[in-house]
This record gives C-alpha cells, structure tokens and sequence, in this order.
C-alpha cells in the first residue's frame, strides 16, 4: 500500500466493544429470537449503545450540520450496515462510518447538485504542510479527539462547517472517519451526485492537505490570541 494511502491512526476501540459486537452477532445468526432473549444480550449495553449513536451523530452533524438530518443519517448508517458480515468492532465501527459517508454524500449532493463535482486540473498548492498526514500538521489524534470534544469543540466544529463543502467532507472522511484517500476518492466517485465521477486519490490527498493546513493555522492563531 503506497504510504500516502495509510490510515490516520484510529482511536482505540472502546473497552467492552468486542464483547458487543459479537452479542449482536449473535441475534443476526438467522434463528427468530422472542424479546426476552434480545432484552437479556442487550442488558447492560445501553451505555456502549448511547456511545455508538453519538459517535455517528458527531460524525454526521460535522457533515451536514446538527439536526435532524444527521438523526437521519445515523438511522440510515444503522439500517445500512451488515453487524453480521463484520468480524469484529473494529470492522463494524468501518463500516458503519462508510454507510453514514455514503449517505451524507448523497444527501449534500441532493441538496446542493454540483457541489461534489471533481475537481479539474486541481494545481498541487504551496502550503505549509507537504503532505496529507494528520501528524504532518502537527496535531496527534489525541489532540484531534480532544479539539471535537473539548471545551473548544464548538470553535473547531465553526471551523469545519466553514470550509468548502468538499474540502469539510474530506477531512471528515479523511481525520475524523478515518478513511484513506483511495476510499474517499471512490466515496465521492459513488455517491457525490453527476460530474463527481472523476474524484481521485490525487485530488483528495491534495485537498485535505489544504484542509490540514488551514486546521494548523487555525490553532497557532488561537495559541497567540490568548
């Protein structure tokens, strides 16, 4: 796998997840279950069940905004996703996130047509970060998972929602869900709507690292205001 095409660094899969996901697997094993047995694998979930629906929703609201709509994206995420296909938590959480993408896509395509279209003759920009690596930014996913739930998450969340709609989709896609450039490229390919067609790792790569850039000039101007 080329380099540039490595995952950000994922946070780690929260304690009790694996045990979950493999309760889950087992009521999708295809034998008809009656409440009480679904009630009695499911006792005591519901916090693990509170952190997977606000994961998806903080991940749709940077999407598309807070709301209802991004209530309907993680129903759709949810609905979408095959539990059972997935080996594990870690699997389950990548595939729930490529369903609530997918969605989001398709949704800011439908309402604003044109909005996702690739990108022609991109120029490969000057910035000050040479590439599109979270870490080359200077920001850790540590740092990254504090900024979107910290005391400065609605600053950092402001900066987000004013990006241009394709560069805030792809470092969502990118920093936050964790998908590589190739991923993101055919995401956009799939479901960004007529004249999305021709997205590319290259251009996705090039983008999210003026998204970077604008993230770390962000952070040293709020560093020297205080």
């Amino acid at each position: 796998m080329n380099s540039k095409d490595s995952l950000i660094p994922q946070e780690p899969i929260p304690a009790g997840a694996d045990d979950f996901s493999k309760k889950v697997q087992g009521l999708l094993d295809g034998h008809p279950k009656d409440e009480a047995t679904v009630s009695n694998v499911l006792e005591g979930m519901d916090d693990m069940l509170e952190r997977i629906a606000a994961g998806l929703y903080n991940m749709a609201s940077m999407l598309v905004g807070e709301g209802e709509a991004s209530i309907g994206l993680v129903e759709t995420a949810v609905a979408r996703t095959d539990i059972s296909a997935c080996s594990d938590a870690a699997e389950a959480r990548r595939s729930s996130r490529g369903a609530l993408g997918a969605a989001a896509i398709e949704l800011i395509a439908a309402r604003t047509p044109g909005s996702l279209v690739a990108p022609e003759g991109l120029v490969h920009a000057s910035t000050c970060i040479e590439d599109d690596d979270l870490e080359s930014a200077g920001i850790s996913r540590a740092e990254l998972e504090g900024m979107l739930a910290g005391p400065n998450r609605d600053n950092v969340k402001n900066w987000i929602e004013g990006l241009p709609t394709e560069t805030r989709v792809i470092f969502v896609l990118r920093a936050v869900a964790g998908f590589t450039a190739n991923e993101t490229a055919d995401m956009l390919a799939d479901h960004g709507g007529k004249g999305a067609e021709g997205w590319n790792a290259e251009a996705v790569r090039e983008i999210f690292r003026q998204g970077l850039c604008s993230l770390a000039s962000q952070l040293i101007h709020a560093a020297t205001a205080r």
